[in-house]
């Protein structure tokens, strides 16, 4: 699909219930309705588009791994709270959780805990102590100390905890540095190239608590080709065939991981979940086929992928200036009643994001914007530049799409900004998920 370039909106990058008219509309629900009842800045999810996403990365691992299909996990940390854990739940999905608060958001709706993964490089032992008591249905661990840590508080509360090992594969993920994850230097998990993922192996297998079930891997965020996943694939597998040699018998799981790239900019195309999983199966069975071993149950993570194009986030301008650049040129700096407290991915990723003129069209001319926050930091940019109408006042709605992801879950109170509100819609109806924060919250906690 194609941009309309009289006001901009690009329906390929926005969720797939919105549509734009005379202004914008989300779910059957205008952009000004939506500013009226619940203020902005508004982070606005597309309830039946989220669903759906969740769906098909579902259909695909089960249609393309069969009955060696094992769990389709959403990646809490792009998106979470306890209606969006719902909304996991109900589809049959499993979770991964990345610390204690994200653990209990998804045990406060009872969410079943045998479809929770715990994640992360550095888990406290209370965090430990209270997914084993969950019952969750596997830890990933990330190093020795937390083989021991695992281990010895599984024995305390006479537990056997099932386990994966998180194994970096040696891959450069074709990534943002800070997002890519399976190359040698990073923090996370265990080096193959090293013999460290062996050498947890033998260690878990050592302790009688612990009961290893399959390897783990993550190469990084935004891929949008096969060929780093089926690259991981084929180095685990190895592992795998290494593991059945040497204990004579077969870790039945492989886990992934996500990364799974989507589209910010018109022009861009999202992974396609039914494409990526067909290559990748077809890896799967290769490298299984020559090692000699069977298919393990192949799972994945995705939470980008199924959270980050759902969202729309709405603001309202206060403030635009004109400023005369070199050569004669000028910027239009258009000020926002949000920021990098909402946003953070362009001051910590460069991200590029797209916005449109969100409560009318405009005949105006576009001249070269650049679309900022209200804090006092001269990086706090939400757009660097884009062509707007030069007619933008302060009044009018800016709609930023594709900010389901790493936006209120990376968001913060810098300045003493209260976090915006989340609101759900479908089928021309809006309620609140997250309520906005007060100044009252943000007093709550001082002394």
């Amino acid at each position: 699909m194609s941009t309309d370039i009289s006001h901009g909106f690009a329906p390929e990058i926005f969720s797939s219930n919105s549509a734009f008219s005379s202004e914008l509309t989300i779910g059957g629900v205008s952009a000004t309705a939506l500013a009226k009842e619940f203020g902005t800045p508004l982070f606005v999810v597309d309830e039946a588009d989220f669903t759906s996403r969740a769906l098909a990365f579902k259909a695909a691992l089960d249609l393309h791994f069969g009955h060696h299909a094992g769990k389709v996990y959403y990646a809490s940390k792009a998106f979470l709270n306890k209606e969006i854990a719902r909304w996991i739940e109900a589809s049959g999905l499993g979770i991964d959780v990345a610390s204690g608060g994200e653990l209990a958001v998804a045990l406060a709706v009872n969410f079943p805990a045998d479809r929770i993964q715990v994640h992360g490089n550095n888990k406290s032992e209370d965090e430990i102590e209270k997914a084993i008591m969950a019952g969750v249905g596997a830890i990933v661990v990330d190093s020795f100390h937390e083989i021991e840590r695992v281990a010895r508080i599984a024995v305390n509360h006479k537990k056997i905890q099932r386990v994966f090992i998180r194994v970096t594969a040696g891959i450069e993920a074709h990534t943002h540095e800070f997002i890519a994850t399976a190359h040698e230097d990073v923090k996370f998990g265990f080096s193959l190239a090293s013999g460290a993922a062996w050498k947890a192996i033998e260690e878990i297998r050592a302790h009688k608590s612990l009961h290893l079930i399959g390897l783990h891997s993550h190469i990084g965020s935004q891929i949008f080709d096969a060929q780093g996943f089926g690259v991981a694939a084929e180095r685990l597998i190895s592992l795998l065939a290494k593991f059945r040699e040497h204990y004579a018998d077969e870790l039945p799981e492989l886990d992934l991981g996500g990364g799974f790239g989507v589209a910010y900019l018109p022009g861009e195309e999202s992974v396609n979940p039914d494409s990526v999983l067909a290559e990748l199966s077809k890896v799967v069975a290769e490298e299984c086929a020559k090692a000699g071993i069977r298919v393990p149950h192949i799972s994945i993570e995705p939470g980008r992928a199924i959270a980050a194009p759902t969202t729309t986030t709405l603001y309202t301008v206060g403030t635009t200036k004109n400023i005369e650049l070199d050569g004669g040129n000028t910027r239009r700096y258009i000020a926002v009643d949000g920021g990098f407290t909402d946003n953070m991915r362009p001051a910590l990723y460069d991200a590029k994001y797209h916005a449109v003129l969100a409560n009318r069209t405009s005949s105006s001319h576009r001249v070269t914007s650049r679309i900022v926050g209200k804090h006092c930091e001269s990086g706090d940019i939400i757009i660097r530049d884009i062509e707007l109408a030069e007619d933008i006042h302060p009044g009018d709605l800016i709609a930023v799409p594709v900010t389901g992801a790493y936006g209120r879950q990376m968001g913060s109170n810098y300045n003493h900004l209260t976090r915006p509100a989340v609101v759900a819609v479908k089928n021309g109806k809006a309620r609140v998920i997250v309520r906005r924060e007060t100044v009252e919250d943000l007093l709550a906690l001082d002394i």
